[in-house]
């Protein structure tokens, strides 16, 4: 099966994705991507969150670490369920520094090793 990877980030970071072959739009318009800006709603970016994570020929969720905060509720409820597929991935935007301590995987690491953590200089 043909899996893809969903998109939800700023216009910078979904641009340069849709340019290396990420996006995808089907026969019903439905975008496996959200550009988020001003003019977005929180529940906009919700709705486009729960949509790709029920999709079945999505694999993997890559989320700017600014629009998973905006959401991170419904991001946490999601990754501390048992669902593994799709995978949901913070990565960082141009505008906003990553922090590890936000991101889910990060904080994986930091419960089973903290001394991982500690050599990489993030105090958990």
């Amino acid at each position: 099966q043909d899996m893809k990877l969903g998109l939800i980030g700023d216009e910078d970071t979904v641009t340069g994705m849709l340019l290396a072959g990420v996006g995808h739009v089907d026969g019903q318009g439905k975008k496996n991507f959200l550009v988020v800006d001003s003019k977005v709603h929180i529940k906009d970016i919700e709705e486009k969150f729960h949509e790709l994570t029920a999709r079945k020929d999505i694999s993997m969720v890559l989320i700017t670490q600014d629009c998973a905060e905006m959401i991170r509720r419904t991001v946490d409820e999601y990754t501390n369920g048992l669902k593994v597929i799709p995978t949901v991935l913070e990565i960082p935007s141009k505008d906003t520094p990553y922090d590890p301590r936000k991101d889910s995987v990060m904080q994986r690491v930091a419960f089973f090793m903290p001394s991982a953590m500690a050599s990489m200089g993030i105090d958990i």
